[in-house]
């Protein structure tokens, strides 16, 4: 039986900026190779004002509708939805589009920009949340205070001023909680999420369902690329911004002229670290890079590097470097830590020193490091590929139906 699904999103490829969007855009992709006819409704007013460009709109694919919203008045759309909650200027498109009957299921992801919790309520079919980001408890997204520490406590008013963002007064008025009841089932990407969002106060039960990689073509382990004639190399990958921790890290290269550091991203605080890396030849800046340049650089990294200093909900990264055979050094952080540990691919650290000492490790143990790698392709076939999350993701659909009093079989 095929299932018409429907996904709610303030961003989606290309109109898009973070890791979120490419996992719901290979969500999607995977449902419809497997006969579910899927429909995207993206508000494309974020994207344009933020980025300031219009991206380069891809062919249509196979099974999948994209529905392109947009106003008039963007700036004022979006900052009516962020202040009250619900959708203003979209309103009659999304409860005409969500209300239709044409959906089995609807799949909100995030919707800060694009309804609030509101839209929750528009239509009668199964409905899920996908917590990408810790929005449904943070009106800043990433638990990050005043935007120079982690939360440990709410200070909401204060830290939005710091933010340079408008309150959201609807945030004490229960509309979360009303609507949140029209939701059959809420999902959090990491058991680390999940407990944050039950620290914070979230009301409701959450679904742990990670994110997922397409299927590799072959179940044996990647080759490994790494060039004897060429210095060792440690990778970074993400956007380029003070909360991803590489001030911890490229002071350090100064202690490991044997190796490199590459960087792969852009970003606001992009050209701050490039004045902190100056007069360090071992450092590199790579930039943005394809997704086949990217898969090079995973090969041939001696490990990755992920020394976030923020709560991520998950860090897709993680499993591309897995994928890859690729060890992680990451920061015992978040969700960082069950993703590591339980897979036996890397290494965690707390401090400076401990991150220097886990470089040096990698350096001077290599077939450690590639047992290490090892480790975390085995754990990325058995549990972060498309295969692995898809029918789990399936049978909580059917789940959150029967809890409604339906019978959905895909």
């Amino acid at each position: 039986m095929s299932l018409r699904f429907c996904h709610v999103t303030t961003f989606y490829p290309p109109h898009n900026f973070g890791g979120d969007g490419i996992g719901i855009e290979r969500l999607v992709r995977a449902l419809a190779r497997r006969g579910h006819p899927q429909t995207v409704v993206v508000d494309t007013d974020a994207y344009r004002l933020l980025a300031k460009r219009e991206p380069e709109l891809p062919a249509s694919e196979p099974g999948i509708e994209i529905v392109r919203l947009s106003s008039s008045q963007p700036t004022l759309s979006m900052l009516l939805t962020q202040q009250l909650g619900r959708p203003v200027f979209q309103r009659r498109a999304l409860r005409e589009l969500l209300e239709s009957q044409r959906f089995d299921v609807v799949n909100f992801h995030n919707v800060s920009l694009v309804g609030g919790p509101t839209v929750w309520s528009y239509g009668s079919a199964v409905k899920l949340q996908m917590a990408h980001e810790h929005w449904l408890v943070c009106p800043s997204h990433v638990l990050w205070r005043h935007n120079r520490e982690l939360c440990d406590a709410r200070e909401c008013l204060r830290c939005q001023l710091n933010f340079k963002r408008p309150p959201q007064l609807w945030r004490s008025s229960g509309l979360l909680e009303r609507h949140g009841l029209a939701i059959d089932a809420f999902i959090a990407m990491s058991a680390f999420s999940r407990a944050k969002h039950r620290e914070f106060g979230f009301p409701f039960e959450m679904e742990v369902l990670p994110y997922f990689l397409p299927d590799p073509p072959s179940t044996a382990a990647p080759a490994r690329t790494r060039d004897a004639a060429q210095r060792p190399y440690f990778l970074f990958v993400g956007r380029i911004e003070r909360i991803k921790g590489l001030d911890d890290v490229i002071p350090l290269m100064r202690e490991l002229p044997q190796a490199e550091l590459r960087i792969a991203g852009a970003g606001d605080d992009l050209e701050r670290l490039k004045e902190l890396a100056r007069g360090l030849e071992n450092v590199r800046f790579l930039g943005r890079l394809s997704n086949e340049d990217l898969s090079r650089e995973y090969a041939g990294c001696a490990a990755l590097v992920v020394p976030s200093i923020c709560f991520e909900t998950f860090g897709i990264i993680l499993i591309e470097a897995f994928r890859q055979g690729a060890p992680v050094i990451a920061r015992r952080l978040g969700p960082f830590p069950e993703i590591v540990e339980s897979a036996r691919a890397g290494e965690l650290f707390s401090t400076r020193e401990e991150l220097l000492a886990a470089l040096r490790r990698v350096l001077a143990d290599p077939e450690r490091a590639e047992s290490l790698g090892r480790n975390g392709h085995a754990a990325f076939l058995e549990r972060y590929t498309e295969s692995a999350v898809v029918p789990r993701y399936l049978e909580l659909v059917e789940r959150a139906a029967a809890r409604k009093g339906r019978a959905l079989r895909a």
